[in-house]
This record gives structure tokens, sequence and C-alpha cells, in this order.
């Protein structure tokens, strides 16, 4: 490896989403990071300029092991889910290549969430009541829904891209939500579904890095996941987020990291060797925080405004946390200032989209004090003349983040600066933050 005892590396980030735009950024602030890889990235992370694109079948994963061997690479961060599920991290730490994410045993956790919720309740972790059944469970699954008397949560056990979750008003909806998952609607994601009590409550995410026992809290974000204001509309991969998160007590915020402590030791007492990012999803209920499900990497758009409030130097703590030196590491440095992330999404999205929408004021939205704009479903064109374009490649486009004295200046400051983002169709909600002013309540 490339300088491994000085700590400097060359570093593989997997993925092409606004979060890895944001890894690789906070990662680039550091010296410690000789070379970013990122495969397949997206316009915005060609656009660094120590950042290299590379194209690689993250399926193909001699083909992955190979790039890190032939490039010296000395730390691969896996961004998205699928990659960990399909255990990536398992093929690279045979070859001995340290990995920011977990293997495929660990990350059942947000592969099934059948899994995931029967860990939680062998391990004794407060979540809502449930059952799960299969397509030939059909009459089961409709009488449970009556039993709860049809206000429920249906959920496709595996991977569906964060839209495979129905919050149902009556049981009509959740019978329907079971039809259309058994039917196909998420593929073979959907063939057994998780049906669970509609918890009630403010959500609330708190993301941990975990290398075994060790676990280290990150700053508490909430995500926006609707598609209209006023949280209506289509659930969506995420419209917006801040942090951190005003309306946690001091002793909920415990509460949640004493969980995700019992969480890690958990998987150390079954035999999981965990090493990456443990995301908490919680509902903060009157009994307490609840579990809603766990993810095994940085969520997005959380890390869009967790990751420009840290100060401690990433490159460290995730070669640590790959490394299983974690508790060596000092405590962390966290900005105070609040940071509020407004998405940029194309016409139509949650559903179809028209890609290849020119898009201006990237710029001048960047130059603003505080600003930080991640690109996510983007790409850059080359005209004959040599110019460059920057154009649209799908639904979430961007994610415009601003820090700030204050929520209000933070809003405020975001909301500027993605108005000088334009392209044909594109929109965001106005309301991402408003939650977390004082005069705005919940």
């Amino acid at each position: 490896m490339a300088g491994k005892d000085a700590l400097s590396l060359n570093i593989l980030v997997i993925g092409s989403g606004g979060r890895e735009h944001a890894i690789v950024r906070s990662l680039d602030y550091f010296d410690e990071a000789a070379c970013l890889y990122v495969a397949p990235g997206n316009g915005g992370t060609l656009l660094e300029p120590r950042t290299k694109n590379v194209e690689l079948a993250v399926t193909d994963h001699a083909a992955v092991v190979e790039f890190c061997q032939e490039h010296d690479i000395g730390l691969v961060v896996v961004g998205p889910e699928a990659p960990l599920v399909d255990g990536l991290a398992d093929s690279l730490r045979a070859a001995d290549v340290p990995v920011f994410g977990p293997g495929a045993a660990g990350a059942q956790l947000e592969g099934s969430k059948a899994f995931a919720k029967a860990f939680m309740r062998r391990h004794d972790l407060p979540t809502a009541f449930y059952e799960e059944f299969t397509a030939g469970q059909v009459a089961e699954a409709y009488e449970f829904i009556e039993q709860q008397g049809g206000r429920v949560v249906v959920k496709a056990d595996g991977l569906a891209a964060g839209k495979g979750v129905v919050v149902a008003e009556d049981a009509a909806e959740a019978k329907a939500a079971v039809d259309a998952s058994f039917a196909g609607a998420f593929g073979a994601s959907g063939a057994r579904v998780v049906i669970e009590e509609c918890l009630e409550g403010p959500e609330c995410s708190l993301l941990a890095l975990v290398d075994g026992a060790t676990m280290v809290p990150l700053p508490l974000s909430q995500d926006h996941k609707r598609a209209h204001d006023g949280d209506t509309g289509p659930n969506t991969g995420g419209m917006g987020a801040y942090s951190p998160v005003p309306m946690v007590a001091p002793e909920q915020k415990e509460q949640m990291i004493e969980i995700m402590e019992r969480a890690a030791a958990a998987l150390v007492e079954e035999g999981i060797e965990y090493r990456g990012v443990l995301y908490g999803g919680f509902m903060l209920t009157r009994k307490g925080p609840q579990l809603l499900e766990f993810n095994v990497r940085f969520g997005d758009p959380e890390t869009q405004v967790v990751l420009p409030r840290i100060r401690t130097n990433l490159v460290k703590l995730m070669y640590a946390t790959a490394t299983g030196t974690l508790a060596q590491q000092p405590a962390l440095d966290i900005d105070k200032r609040p940071a509020v992330g407004v998405v940029i999404a194309s016409a139509g999205y949650p559903g179809p989209v028209q890609s290849g929408k020119p898009i201006s004021g990237l710029g001048r939205a960047q130059v603003l004090p505080g600003i930080e704009v991640y690109h996510a479903a983007t790409a850059v064109n080359t005209d004959a003349q040599g110019t460059e374009q920057v154009v649209t490649t799908g639904g979430r486009v961007a994610c415009v983040t601003a820090l700030a004295d204050t929520f209000e200046e933070a809003r405020e400051h975001a909301y500027e600066a993605a108005g000088r983002i334009t392209f044909e169709g594109g929109w965001s909600r106005s309301d991402i933050g408003l939650r977390a002013l004082p005069q705005k309540g919940k």
C-alpha cells in the first residue's frame, strides 16, 4: 500500500450519487487522500480537481480487486447498499484491501427487512410489533392487517431503492400494498413482506461508525422522505435533510446512542464482523425512541448535511473503521453550526423523468459563503469545440447544503443557492428544515 505507515492513501469510492460526491469532497480536504478514484462517479466528481471517475463493473468483484491491486488502493469506501449486500466488501477483504463497509452478513440488516426485524427481536431492541409473510400467505397477511386496525406499514423485504415502504391509512390501502408487492412491483425484493404496527412521532436518523465493539455516533439528522411540502405525496429517496435535530431532547439522544451501542454489541455476539456505517432510523414515540430500520451505509441526503459538520480527518476515521482501530481515534470535532440540505429534482420524480437537461448556475451557487453543491444525477457533456455542459441524468439531480450560525440563516442560504441552479422542470420542496425552527414547532 502506498505510504501506509504515513497514511497517504489512494482511495476508491464506489457509487454515483450525491452521497458519494459528499464523501469524495470531504476526503479531498485532507492530505492523507493521495489520489481519489470514483466508480462510476457523476458530473460533480468528474469536476473535482483531484478525483478521477473510472468505469468499473462493481458486480464483477474480481475486476474491482484487480483495479485496487493495479492502482495501489489503500482504502475502498462503498457508498450504496447493493454492492454491500452482494458481498463486495468480503471479496476485497479476502484480497487484503481495507474496506469501509460491512460484509454480506452485516449488510443483511438492510438487505432483508425480515432479517433486521428478527435481529431487533432477538436482542430486545425497541421496534414496532410485526409479522412477515410470503406470497403463499396472502390470507394470513390480510388477517394480520385487520387485527392491527388497518393502519400498518407494509415493507418489501429486499432492497427497493428506498421506495418499497407503504404507510397505509386503512386496511384497503395495506392490502393493495401487499398485492402490489407480491405481484412484482419490487421484483424479487417484494416476494416477502414485513407488516408492522404504525408508530407515531417524528423521525430521526443516527448514523454511527462501527468497527466491531467500538461505536462512534455522528451528528443527528432528519430526512424529508415525502415528495411534496407538508410531508405529502409519495415516498422518495429523500428531498432534503438537516442537522442537528433540535426537537430531540438530550435524554432521547442518549437513548438512541445506547440502542446503537447494543446493536453493535449484538453484531459481535452473533459473530458478524461489521466495519462501516450503521444507520439507525428512529421514530420518537411516547414510549421512547423506536427503531424503524437499519441501513448499512451513509444515508442520502443525510450524508450531505452530516459530513460538512465533521471537522475530524475523515480519511483517518474511515481507515480506522476499516482496520478495526476506531477506538484509538480522538473524539470527534463537530462544527456547532447547523446544516440544511435542499434536493433539486427533475420533473416527474419520483416517477419517470427525462434526462439530458442542461444545468445552469452551478458556479453561481457554489461561490456563496457556507454553500456546498453536491451532484447526484449529473454528467458532463463536451461538444465539438471542447465546451463542457453539465446535464441531468436522473431524478434527484443535486443537493445544495448550507452551513450557517442559525437554522434560519442556513435555510435562507440553501434556498438562495438552490434558486441559482436551473434546468428545465427542476423543482424542490419549499419546506426543508422548517420543523427545526422554534416558531414552527414540529
